[in-house]
């Protein structure tokens, strides 16, 4: 089992995927601003400590095999809070995991993170935050994996996914447990090679697209 750094645990994925990293016998660093978001988790094999993401938070890759990026600035922040949470942020977490040796790293960014300017949104400037992480990411020589999920719903999984784009926008969605499984999966994952996928759902069990 990995010694896995979870950052952004408290968050709706987060802490999903946290829990489900312990059953599966990981253990989980958990660096968050608001440490008693997760006082309902009790496990001895999950540390959480009390942290600003956008101060340094490079102590906390020590000894890390695996890290998880999942963190983000909210729905309700304004354009500085996504480019100093879901673009420098991730790209300092990138940084930090290179330097500290850290065999892999999972991203969780968005559909159009690959391209922001195909999309006419106002959330384009979100998209914009995510592809730069992306890019970095990419470009840092880490082992990677980058999740690409359609629009999140507050349902639960169904454990199964597709990776091609769906023709219909309505389909371009996915249940926000189904992408905490999917982290899991990418973590127990062999493979050397990078992965960039997309998540919808679909009817191919998470366990056969890691």
């Amino acid at each position: 089992m990995a010694n896995v750094l979870v950052i952004g645990a408290s968050g709706q994925i987060g802490k999903q995927a946290t829990v489900k990293l312990l059953d599966a016998g990981h253990k989980v660093l958990a660096p968050v601003r608001s440490p008693e978001k997760l006082s309902d988790i009790q496990n001895d094999d999950l540390t959480v400590v009390e942290q600003d993401l956008e101060e340094d938070f490079s102590a906390h890759f020590e000894g890390i095999d695996i890290a998880v990026f999942t963190a983000g600035s909210g729905g309700n922040t304004g354009a500085d809070k996504t480019l100093m949470i879901d673009l420098w942020a991730a790209r300092n977490a990138v940084n930090y995991a290179k330097a500290a040796g850290t065999s892999k790293f999972v991203m969780v960014s968005s559909i159009g993170a690959g391209d922001p300017d195909a999309v006419s949104s106002e959330i384009k400037p979100y998209l914009v935050a995510k592809h730069m992480a992306d890019e970095h990411l990419i470009n840092s020589g880490l082992h990677h994996v980058i999740l690409r999920p359609g629009a999140l719903l507050n349902e639960p999984g169904s454990h199964l996914v597709r990776t091609d784009m769906p023709n219909n926008k309505d389909d371009a969605v996915i249940s926000r447990e189904d992408v905490a499984t999917a982290i899991v999966e990418s973590i127990s994952r062999k493979g050397e090679d990078n992965v960039i996928t997309y998540l919808f759902k679909g009817d191919t069990p998470i366990s056969q697209i890691f």
